[in-house]
């Protein structure tokens, strides 16, 4: 790893962290950056996963107070997000890389997909009336944030886009308070992968990208949490799916 190398790193983590607070798929800005400089995609998918936490703990203190009458709903969907990130960490690091490298793309696209048509859900959501009865958690919130957080422990591009759209379609909430939620729930997932990752596969982390990311995102998950509602995002938008095209080119070049 060069001194460039590593600042194109910080620079990448310190952004992801801003856009995870913020939006969501700040992985579709490490990842590609971590496969353009060469390093095989499921070591640079670990290493990134694991330089993320600090940034997802950082993100949910900046969003403590729309977390704070909370608490038992991040238990006990939390809960979820842990069985379902475990389960999505094995897969990665049961199947063969080459499964990683063909599946990814599909992931990727969807990723970018959702980031592309985020706007649209969150005008849809918006617009709903709150209706009794809603707002608890029920099966359908437990089932949807176990299939993100399998999602999340395979891959954990856009999971915080795809969970806020999932949730809001079965739970009546504000959007602040789902993006605070969804900074919780999205740190337990990566959170549990990184304890998975770190017990079974140590071999597969640089520990280099790991505090690199970790320092970046944690700054950035500060800044994300204060300034998101501020940030342009026709333009972030418009970047993270450039960036996301850019992975997916990268992982169907022939090795």
């Amino acid at each position: 790893m060069t001194a460039l190398d590593a600042v194109l790193i910080l620079l990448a983590g310190t952004a992801a962290g801003a856009i995870n607070a913020a939006v969501g798929s700040g992985s579709l800005i490490t990842f590609p950056t971590l496969l353009a400089l060469g390093f095989p995609p499921v070591l640079a998918n670990v290493s990134n996963n694991i330089g993320l936490v600090p940034g997802g703990a950082a993100s949910v203190w900046g969003y403590r107070r729309e977390l704070a009458d909370q608490r038992r709903r991040l238990l006990v969907l939390g809960s979820m997000s842990v069985v379902g990130g475990t389960a999505g960490a094995v897969l990665l690091l049961v199947l063969p890389a080459t499964a990683f490298r063909a599946v990814v793309p599909v992931l990727i696209g969807l990723a970018v997909l959702l980031v592309a048509v985020h706007p649209w859900i969150a005008r849809a959501l918006a617009r709903r009336p709150e209706r009794a009865g809603r707002r608890d958690v029920g099966p359908a919130a437990l089932v949807a944030t176990a299939a993100c957080g399998v999602y999340g422990g395979y891959f954990g591009g856009a999971q915080g886009i795809l969970l806020v759209g999932l949730l809001g379609t079965v739970m009546t909430e504000t959007l602040q308070r789902l993006n605070a939620l969804k900074n919780g729930l999205v740190t337990c997932v990566n959170a549990v992968a990184a304890v998975t990752f770190l017990i079974v596969a140590p071999d597969r982390v640089d520990w280099r990208i790991v505090g690199l990311i970790a320092v970046g995102s944690s700054v950035g998950g500060l800044i994300g949490s204060r300034i998101g509602r501020r940030l342009p995002q026709p333009v972030l938008r418009g970047v993270i799916v450039v960036v996301g095209v850019v992975a997916i080119v990268n992982l169907l070049r022939p090795a």
